[in-house]
C-alpha cells in the first residue's frame, strides 16, 4: 500500500499529470485570448470546448512529434 504522503509526489511527477498541466495552460492561454476578443470572461468551460473542437488534435500531434525527435 502507498502512503498518503507519498501519493502527492509520485502523482505530480507522472508523465500523465505533466500531460494534464501542459494542456490545461494551454486551455487558459485560450480562454485569455479569446475572452480579450470579446471584451468579456468566456469561462473555463466555453474555452475548453472552444480549444479542444479548435485545437486539441494539432497541439497533440505537434507534442507526439517533438516527443518522438526527443528521441
Amino acid at each position: 500500500m502507498i502512503a498518503l504522503t507519498a501519493t502527492p509526489c509520485f502523482f505530480m511527477s507522472s508523465s500523465i499529470y505533466k500531460e494534464f498541466i501542459e494542456e490545461r495552460e494551454e486551455i487558459l492561454k485560450h480562454k485569455w485570448i479569446e475572452s480579450e476578443k470579446r471584451g468579456y470572461d468566456i469561462g473555463f468551460d466555453t474555452a475548453l470546448i472552444d480549444w479542444i473542437m479548435k485545437h486539441r488534435t494539432k497541439w497533440r500531434n505537434f507534442r507526439y512529434k517533438k516527443k518522438l525527435n526527443e528521441n
